[in-house]
């Protein structure tokens, strides 16, 4: 009599069927970041990652990973902006005094003020804030 059911008394299992496809990666990225672009900041963003040969979200994310970015002003670089500013200010009181004085009663004051704002300046050049 005849079921019409395999008999499975003679299979022996054998190994898992492989199911093909693409390999489990490694490092999965599970974030995402948003960017809104110009159509200018795309074409040159575009035109860069193809000279380098890589696909665009390769060259955004190695571009962001090499980049060196200076933060904004903080506290003390505001503390000397507006040290500079009224620096600025008692330039202009200097250069009205030497107008109405005359310049060689002015020079000395002027050249300690133009010391000063210089290192100022210096200071905002330089990359070390």
């Amino acid at each position: 009599m005849e079921t019409g059911l395999k008999d499975t008394v003679g299979i022996v299992p054998s190994k898992p069927k492989h199911k093909g496809g693409r390999p489990k990666i490694a490092i999965k990225r599970e974030a995402f970041i948003r960017v809104r672009l110009t159509a200018t900041e795309h074409f040159v963003i575009a035109g860069r990652a193809k000279e380098a040969g890589m696909k665009i979200s390769d060259w955004f994310r190695s571009a962001a990973k090499a980049a060196r970015v200076v933060a904004r002003l903080n506290p003390e670089d505001m503390q000397i902006m507006r040290m500079l500013t009224g620096m600025a200010n008692n330039l202009n009181q200097l250069t009205k005094l030497a107008h109405k004085d005359g310049l060689l009663s002015v020079a000395r004051k002027c050249d300690g003020l133009l010391t000063e704002i210089d290192q100022a300046l210096k200071y905002f050049n330089s990359d070390d804030r």
